[in-house]
């Protein structure tokens, strides 16, 4: 009796896990999607139209897949270099100078991405998308916040 119990209690653990894992990946944000929301966003605050609209997603699609690979890179850079090195130890000149360096490849990464942009879309169209992606970047903080804010006083 008290072995069926416990069968019954390690299925119903095993059972609430994997319920709960299934849940928290259909809460992970799948970069794909977030790039083609942004992507739909900037068309629409930006007013594309449909030829620009064909022009431009390759060029945004190529830049947010390069600065998503770029942010993961980096990121594991830090995860490691942090992890590797006892507090008293860890090297923070060079951990400065990996983020410069990030920062630099970053800022060349946008300027090449600028000159993409400006050779398919009117100034004042890119002025809009570039201000509809600003807006996209704001509106998504601040939805992680009211989102953090919301699970702390649950």
């Amino acid at each position: 009796m008290k072995t069926n119990k416990y069968i019954l209690i390690a299925v119903l653990i095993l059972t609430c896990n994997i319920g709960f894992s299934q849940e928290a990946d259909r809460k992970k944000p799948n970069v794909e999607e977030m790039h083609l929301r942004k992507f739909q966003f900037i068309v629409e605050k930006a007013q594309l139209t449909q030829n620009e609209i064909i022009t431009v997603k390759p060029i945004f699609m190529e830049y947010e897949n390069i600065i998503w690979k770029q942010h993961k890179q980096n990121y594991e850079i830090f995860k490691n270099k942090k992890k590797n090195q006892i507090e008293n130890n860890i090297n923070y000149e060079e951990l400065n100078d990996n983020y410069v360096d990030f920062e630099v490849k970053q800022a060349q990464l946008f300027k090449n991405y600028h000159l993409k942009l400006r050779k398919v879309l009117q100034p004042e169209t890119l002025f809009k998308y570039y201000k509809s992606e600003r807006e996209f970047k704001r509106n998504l903080l601040q939805g992680m916040q009211d989102h953090n804010q919301h699970k702390n006083h649950q």
